[in-house]
């Protein structure tokens, strides 16, 4: 049989945090025994046990295996890949200038201390211990700054939201340590850039289903958009907040709450708090206000919207909540063009599938149950497993809530059950 494992130097961190991690996934988040996972992943429990201590290291194809059955959401390969490379850096150092082997493996310590903080949800001991090792810092210019946001956000709108947590990490460690020690001016420009990543990290964790992580980045990115004095990232980091919150996350109340508060910093509507007010609105079955918000979004859009330096602004984002509204209230003329205009401005593939869930929602609304059923699942079935993100799901789980008490014991609403509870479990694992 292959060896599914090394036994390796007990001293080197890495491996520990990678065990702590199993251990984490196992006993905080599943409550499981060693031998219930083992089982699960086919593996042996003693070497499961020699894992989680540190004291052996686990081949990629068995991380890959408990990393499934622990619903890790690929994080435990993540984590693995990055302690592997810090391995092989040790490894190849006598061949390296002294300066150049220090700032790589700082940088590769830094990459590990994040995973570790991605992973456990806490700066845990073995964490610590890594942030310690990685002397100095990661000091990049304003305008690389910038350019990282840009970057950040573009993934986010690309790629799977596992992917993207992951990586932010990093920079959100880098910018924050940068920010101990800047100059009042640069302090100012870098609380801005540890808002809008802030942001995009609380957005990917949403798209994940980690709310708890989701609402404390929230919170950081609000303070330092405060800290700022910028009213223009205070109010979209406040949109963004209350958006995201309408997937899962909170009550579609307290989002109106949330924006409340945000207009009276405002002091008025602005079109990045209009447009979420009417989907809250949608979902709370007062949709003549919410076509009235619609219409009073269409009139301020008119006006001019004042893009946001980073970028999170779209005009897609007026008609996406035009076809919420109406897809919602079962208005199909007025959702098919919006749900047009969204698929000819959008360049995400969350925003093509959610808005073709709105045309799945306006089909049950209208009465056609089965039909609204197929074409849910007809969005949702192709999707790879990464790319199933909590947004998608909770869309569907939208479109599902819609059908009539009577009508819910249906084969085909049966079946639409069944795909969303797969689809998320496929996200976890």
């Amino acid at each position: 049989m292959p060896r599914v494992s090394e036994p390796v130097d007990p001293s080197l961190s890495g491996w520990h945090l990678l065990g702590a991690a199993v251990r984490h996934w196992r006993e905080d988040v599943r409550h499981l025994s060693q031998r219930e996972v083992a089982k699960a992943a086919y593996v042996d429990d003693g070497d499961l046990s020699k894992w989680e201590r540190g004291l052996a290291r686990p081949h990629a194809d068995v991380v890959t295996r408990l990393d499934a059955a622990l619903g890790a959401g690929q994080q435990l390969v993540a984590l693995h890949g990055t302690v592997v490379e810090l391995d092989r850096l040790r490894t190849v150092a006598m061949n390296r200038p002294a300066e150049e082997e220090v700032a790589t493996e700082r940088r590769r310590l830094l990459q590990l201390a994040a995973a570790g903080i991605g992973v456990l949800g806490v700066c845990g001991e073995p964490v610590r211990r890594l942030l310690d090792q990685s002397v100095g810092g990661d000091f990049r210019s304003l305008e690389e700054w910038d350019l990282a946001c840009a970057d950040h956000l573009y993934a986010l709108r690309t790629r799977p939201p596992a992917q993207v947590a992951a990586d932010l990490l990093v920079d959100l460690l880098a910018v924050r340590r940068q920010l101990e020690t800047a100059s009042p001016a640069d302090a100012v420009e870098l609380q801005r850039f540890t808002a809008a990543l802030s942001s995009v990290h609380a957005n990917a964790l949403t798209r994940l289903g980690e709310h708890g992580g989701a609402l404390r980045w929230w919170r950081t990115a609000r303070q330092t958009a405060d800290a700022s004095g910028d009213l223009r990232l205070r109010l979209l980091v406040r949109g963004e907040e209350a958006g995201h919150g309408l997937y899962g996350q909170r009550d579609p109340e307290t989002v109106l709450r949330l924006l409340d508060s945000a207009e009276r910093i405002a002091s008025g509507p602005s079109v990045d708090l209009l447009t979420t007010r009417a989907k809250a609105l949608t979902m709370l079955g007062r949709h003549d206000e919410a076509r009235q918000t619609v219409n009073a979004l269409a009139v301020l859009a008119g006006a001019g919207v004042v893009p946001d330096s980073f970028g999170f602004w779209k005009p897609d984002q007026i008609h996406f909540a035009e076809s919420w509204v109406y897809a919602g209230a079962g208005v199909e003329s007025a959702a098919d063009r919006a749900r047009e205009d969204v698929l000819g401005l959008a360049r995400t593939y969350q925003y093509g599938a959610n808005v073709r869930l709105h045309e799945a929602l306006c089909t049950v609304v209208q009465g056609g149950v089965d039909e609204g059923m197929r074409l849910a699942a007809r969005v949702i079935d192709p999707l790879p497993s990464p790319y199933r993100s909590h947004h998608i799901i909770e869309t569907g789980r939208m479109v599902l809530r819609a059908v009539p008490y009577d009508q819910r014991d249906r084969p085909a609403v049966g079946e639409f059950r069944e795909l969303l509870a797969l689809g998320s479990a496929d996200r976890n694992a």
